[in-house]
């Protein structure tokens, strides 16, 4: 008989659960509190829109083990948010925390948005959702690379020359795929204005972004989730 393996993962009440399964099919679930400093058990006071959103990330979208980021660092902790953004309750919390956070200027967003594709699930899953709440905003993505036949360009999706837009992105650890996002749409004739993430796990998009003149407001921040920046 095959030994039965174990798989942990994060749970919205903040504990490690690990579920050993066997050949049988039988489980036994274990939950227990982490001690370390940067385990999620002294988790900050959230508003319950971003609460409900960041029980969402740490059940389905939090992974532990080693990991090379995008960066080329080392990390202990992934965040794979496309495993929020591509659920039906998930993307439901994330639009819930768009339209909340960006309430004061939402009427102002006319385009949403990002790099492909990091910003599609976000930009595609917001504007559908947001438009069952009587918000009208058209999506688009940003390609990395110039298509050469049919509509050229960087730009696919709905977004027009003068469009006030909110570039998204699922998670940032540097800001160089929404900074790119940016200066692809500033060329379109669009202006990006305002900028978000599920999580900002880096630190340093909100500097880069208020250099360039655009209102960057994260959903979560590694802060959020019982982690440090940067790490």
């Amino acid at each position: 008989m095959s030994p039965p393996s174990a798989r942990k993962f994060w749970c919205a009440t903040s504990a490690v659960v690990e579920v050993i399964f066997t050949p049988s099919a039988a489980k036994r679930v274990r939950s227990r509190p982490m001690a370390t400093a940067e385990s999620p058990t002294d988790l900050p006071v959230l508003d319950a829109t971003r609460g409900r959103l960041r029980a969402n990330v740490l059940e389905h979208s939090l992974k532990e083990g080693d990991f090379t980021l995008k960066s080329g660092a080392p990390s202990s902790w992934f965040l794979d948010t496309k495993q929020t953004a591509c659920r039906p309750d998930g993307i439901i919390a994330v639009t819930d925390a768009v339209l909340e956070t960006f309430d004061d200027v939402i009427d102002e967003i006319d385009a949403i948005g990002g790099l492909t594709m990091g910003g599609d699930p976000v930009a595609f899953g917001v504007a559908a959702v947001a438009a069952t709440r009587g918000r009208r905003l058209r999506s688009f993505s940003v390609r990395k690379e110039s298509k050469q036949g049919g509509i050229t360009g960087r730009i696919a999706g709905a977004l027009r020359p003068g469009d006030r837009v909110l570039v998204t992105e699922d998670t940032t650890t540097r800001g160089t795929s929404l900074i790119e996002a940016a200066e692809q749409i500033t060329a379109y004739g669009a202006r990006p204005m305002w900028m978000t993430v599920i999580v900002d796990r880096g630190g340093t998009c909100a500097a880069m972004a208020d250099e360039r003149g655009i209102d960057y407001r994260p959903l979560l921040t590694a802060p959020d989730l019982g982690r440090k920046y940067g790490t």
